[in-house]
């Protein structure tokens, strides 16, 4: 009796040794969602790469489920709070869409800020511990990017000069490319991407600013046919970001798998899709005919230059980012 007592007893001391070592590492999913469509460059280049990492690295145990098409909640201008609030784990969003919360971050922004020697999530990432860290409260910043240069995207309208904007609606994705814009001599206006299309079919706006990857992305070589490019017009910052209390509750293993599959690594591949993609959609908008792709000269970028490097000083003097700037290049 003594015996089959011991036996009872490691029988059940074993068996909770074995539950205790499952619910260390037991399996967790986080919920990771954006509002754009499955085919988009986010996902082959920012949300797939941490994904397939993530899962790799854990053996399947952390599981990052993706919601694409805004399936948590449509408004690309939410994306934030849904991801403080809980409703996701994980959020990708555009800081211009909320550019009051982004005031430093969106230096980045500026035309003539990226030298030619640097990328822009190098300089993200060299000013984020010092200068941007607060603009993103309550989250762990796991990728941070910026799109290809910005173009011109119009319907029937050719830009060659500051001036050829005079009077026209253009487009923007945020309030630095907005003030920009005006300072061109355009009337900016601002919209979610989804709303794009439809605005440019109607005449609603007469164009856009924005990298050549959203034609692809948005289908707008159906609605517009003239495209700009070389003007001095800035990027697009994007983040990918998580909450932060969902990151501590993790076990160290699955926070080790998050780290290792972002941080630079990840905004390197992000930033580096959106300038494949770029390339590969200009490519096709100058092979199709009824598309007009002006290559502006010299003469002509440095029409937009000299404003831009006024606006960029400006700009910089009045919102006292001199620093941000700064931090950002490495000086």
């Amino acid at each position: 009796m003594k015996t089959l007592r011991n036996c009872t007893l490691l029988t059940l001391t074993a068996g909770v040794a074995m539950a205790v070592s499952a619910g260390a590492n037991a399996a967790e999913t986080l919920k990771l969602a954006h509002f754009v469509s499955p085919a988009h460059v986010v996902n082959s280049s920012i949300v797939y790469p941490f994904k397939d990492g993530v899962e790799e690295q854990t053996n399947g145990e952390l599981e990052v489920k993706v919601y694409p098409g805004g399936e948590l909640g449509s408004g690309p201008t939410e994306q934030y709070p849904r991801v403080l609030q809980g409703v996701a784990d994980i959020v990708w969003g555009l800081p211009g869409y909320t550019s009051s919360q982004f005031k430093k971050s969106m230096v980045v922004e500026m035309p003539g800020a990226i030298p030619d020697d640097m990328h822009g999530y190098d300089m993200l990432w060299n000013a984020y511990e010092d200068q941007m860290k607060s603009e993103f409260p309550g989250t762990k910043p796991l990728a941070l990017w910026v799109s290809e240069p910005n173009i011109f995207i119009m319907k029937d309208e050719e830009i060659r000069t500051p001036e050829d904007l005079e009077g026209l609606k253009i487009r923007v994705s945020g309030e630095m490319t907005a003030a920009l814009i005006d300072a061109y001599g355009g009337t900016p206006v601002q919209m979610p991407a989804g709303e794009i299309y439809n605005s440019l079919q109607t005449g609603l706006i007469d164009g856009l600013v924005t990298g050549a990857s959203a034609v692809n992305d948005f289908k707008l070589d159906e609605v517009a046919n003239v495209y700009s490019v070389g003007a001095p017009l800035g990027h697009i910052m994007f983040y990918l970001a998580m909450n932060q209390n969902k990151y501590d509750s993790l076990s160290a293993e699955f926070q080790q798998a998050i780290d290792d599959n972002s941080g630079e690594k990840l905004s390197r591949s992000g930033e580096q899709g959106w300038n494949a993609r770029a390339n590969e959609t200009l490519k096709a908008i100058r092979e199709d005919a009824d598309n007009k792709v002006i290559e502006l000269s010299p003469e002509e970028i440095t029409a937009f230059e000299r404003i831009a490097d006024t606006f960029r000083e400006k700009r910089l003097a009045e919102k006292g980012t001199n620093d941000v700037l700064d931090a950002m290049r490495g000086e």
